[in-house]
């Protein structure tokens, strides 16, 4: 049996390479305009980081992630999203000590062992920020405008921006005891997940993609309508900032995301007609996080973006690719003793900083017909004489 890339995975291939770079180079761009550092984490960390940030009932850390024993009967996980190491890399290295608050951004491959297909992936790439000690309801739109002003950047259009907010620990346990009220007194019946998560995790049921549920998130209670007087303040003052600053958006009452870190703000950014399983971008805020981590009281609010989903979107919008505009040159040679020259003049050239390529030990013609398949614009021909 020939070998194949594991299922739910796939490789990027030289031909896809300049569309990486670019939406790598554009994210880093965006992210420094809004005053982001870059910050990389290691692909996998101890599995008691995601139990104690993502919630054990969620159904990341209980169907989706990779989790094993290392050779030490440590246990790890495969890095499943980039907010909860990011940190525990902020309280290792004493981040919260500086002046805050501290801007943060990743880009990096996460895991999840999930049922693969059209833009989800078991491995993917993730564009990701964090903001830590500002708990303003600005760092709340700078985040969303800093999502939204990407996906503008790299060509995306019609894309729609929802949000909620789902309160905070004051006034979350009386709609969530609302919330548990209306399902234990639906006529409807539950799917499998949605009892589970009746008993663990309520707030997941508005989340449910079962056909079979629909009609009770539809007419579930609105979270909006149980926020206390300072989440309403936050709330409100988020919507007008966003207003005064031209990004149109839509409230979704259903909107909660899928971990239990989320806190006040939550948002998804997804292209036309394509809902909720397509979104390309997502986050909320988090405050607590820190603290239950181990911290100091600290606020915190960030997004993760999907690059594949990204690319998907703008194939599927016909966004021209990026064109490779750096001058090469093929170097080919003729005879045994040409062959020496050659190589010495496309090192030469390489030292000028130009891309230059040997050609390879074949004849004239074939030399020049793999110049066209590298895109060379010049053809250096050296011949014994």
């Amino acid at each position: 049996m020939a070998f194949q890339a594991p299922r739910g995975t796939s490789d990027i291939m030289p031909n896809d390479q300049p569309l990486w770079r670019m939406l790598e180079a554009k994210a880093a761009d965006i992210a420094a305009l809004f005053g982001y550092s870059r910050i990389d984490t290691p692909a996998f960390e101890g599995s008691e980081l995601f139990a104690r940030s993502i919630g054990i009932s969620t159904d990341i850390l209980e169907k989706e992630t990779y989790t094993f024993q290392d050779r030490g009967g440590d246990s790890l996980t495969l890095r499943p999203e980039g907010t909860a190491p990011v940190c525990r890399a902020y309280l290792e290295h004493g981040l919260h000590n500086n002046p805050q608050p501290t801007k943060l951004y990743y880009i990096c491959p996460n895991f999840r062992y999930e049922r693969p297909q059209s833009g989800r992936f078991r491995a993917f790439h993730q564009f990701g920020v964090e903001i830590f000690g500002e708990s303003s309801p600005f760092a709340d739109a700078e985040v969303i405008e800093l999502a939204w002003a990407f996906l503008k950047k790299v060509g995306l259009d019609s894309l729609s921006l929802t949000i909620n907010s789902i309160g905070d620990q004051n006034c979350r346990p009386k709609y969530v005891s609302e919330l548990e009220r209306y399902y234990r007194k639906t006529e409807y019946g539950l799917c499998n997940d949605c009892d589970r998560r009746l008993q663990h995790n309520p707030l997941r049921l508005l989340d449910c993609k079962a056909e079979s549920c629909q009609q009770m998130v539809l007419n579930a209670p609105k979270s909006i309508e149980y926020l206390c007087g300072e989440c309403e303040d936050h709330w409100s003052t988020m919507l007008r900032y966003l207003s005064k600053i031209g990004l149109s958006y839509q409230v979704d009452n259903r909107l909660v995301r899928g971990l239990d870190y989320y806190t006040r703000t939550v948002f998804e950014i997804a292209p036309p007609l394509e809902g909720r399983m397509n979104v390309i971008a997502g986050g909320g805020r988090y405050d607590g996080l820190i603290e239950q981590m181990g911290g100091p009281e600290t606020a915190g609010i960030g997004f993760g973006m999907g690059l594949e989903r990204v690319i998907e979107n703008l194939a599927r919008q016909s966004v021209l690719l990026p064109i490779d505009s750096e001058r090469k040159v093929l170097v080919a040679h003729i005879g045994s003793h040409a062959l020496m020259e050659a190589a010495k003049l496309a090192s030469d050239i390489r030292s000028n900083g130009t891309y230059a390529v040997l050609g390879p030990s074949r004849g004239l013609r074939s030399q020049l017909k793999y110049a066209s398949s590298l895109g060379a614009e010049y053809a250096i021909i050296i011949g014994d004489n």
